[in-house]
């Protein structure tokens, strides 16, 4: 199964997504938990082969090592272990190879069952106090005829396995002479206070948004505003900044919907996201994202948005706020 045969259209806020299981060995027997994960970070299914077994001195115990993969050295993550499921052996059980953030990693399951289309407002995201904890890593739950799939964050699995901190999100250091006035989507708890941070720092008014539904229910007050005061959005906004992959409306509908208002569509939007990459900024440019950011670059990302807005500004006439 290759990712290239699934195909969606960009702002539609639909999902799909591969649903697998991990089965937990009880003391009753065997019960399945059953998660997602969107298929446009997933590669390929194959079979793990044989004898693949943790080390001592592996980094965490859910990591399996490397194998073999045609052309790649993959490195293999136990799932079940960095969930703390006791899974029984399973013959044949099956990797789910996934690229996100430009790295290729395999996650070891008990089993896929198959692919879901569903759509971002029928995910639900996880409560205030699952998605406060540290070790959080789900971003939603979506009922799938009788059961709920949950949805997990992998790149919070594999942040929490790197040592060396690449795949971990860092500070910038960059201001901007003029004071700028942000509103910010993101669904995960963390990545939000990072992002509220880096750009306060940056001589930002930040405004924090929990998902796209969220930050349109707050454009859709702007658009009030402009109404009522006969203003433009730029009196209360500079630029709107969102993940892509979020409960309830992603960032692509948002942009969407924002670049199809005949007031709002002024605003410039910049995407940033794991799914970014070469192979998908045609999804970004559809919905006339103005920016498109990968993870990988988060520290670049504070400085592209005050280059966007610094352009934006130019091409207006005008010269920014006045400095805070």
């Amino acid at each position: 199964m290759s990712r290239t045969d699934i195909l969606l259209e960009a702002g539609t806020n639909e999902l799909e997504i591969i649903e697998f299981f991990i089965n937990e060995q009880t003391d009753g027997g065997v019960e399945t938990h059953y998660f997602g994960v969107n298929v446009a970070k997933v590669l390929e299914v194959v079979e793990a082969p044989e004898g693949l077994e943790g080390s001592e001195a592996a980094v965490h115990p859910s990591f399996l090592g490397t194998i073999p993969l045609r052309d790649l050295i993959l490195p293999v993550v136990d799932l079940s272990i960095w969930l703390g499921i006791p899974r029984p052996k399973d013959l044949n059980a099956p990797i789910i190879v996934t690229e996100f953030n430009a790295m290729i990693t395999g996650f070891l399951t008990s089993g896929v069952t198959q692919i879901h289309r569903v759509n971002w407002a029928d995910v639900e995201p996880p409560s205030r106090y699952v998605s406060s904890m540290d070790t959080n890593c789900v971003t939603g739950m979506v009922k799938i005829r009788d059961r709920f799939v949950i949805m997990l964050d992998l790149e919070m699995v594999l942040a929490d396995l790197d040592e060396s901190g690449q795949t971990r999100a860092s500070l910038s250091n960059v201001v901007s002479e003029e004071r700028y006035r942000a509103l910010i989507a993101d669904d995960s708890t963390s990545v939000r206070a990072l992002l509220e941070k880096n750009f306060t720092d940056a001589n930002f008014e930040v405004v924090m948004a929990g998902d796209g539904a969220d930050a349109w229910r707050r454009l859709e007050s702007v658009k009030a505003l402009c109404g009522e005061e006969g203003k433009s959005p730029f009196e209360y906004l500079d630029v709107v900044v969102s993940d892509v992959e979020m409960p309830q409306m992603d960032g692509y509908t948002l942009t969407r919907r924002l670049k199809e208002d005949p007031v709002l569509k002024v605003l410039p939007v910049v995407l940033f996201s794991s799914l970014i990459s070469k192979s998908a900024l045609h999804k970004g440019k559809a919905v006339m994202a103005d920016a498109q950011v990968t993870k990988p670059e988060f520290n670049g990302l504070t400085e592209k948005v005050i280059d966007l807005v610094r352009g934006w500004d130019r091409e207006r006439g005008v010269s920014g706020s006045e400095p805070a």
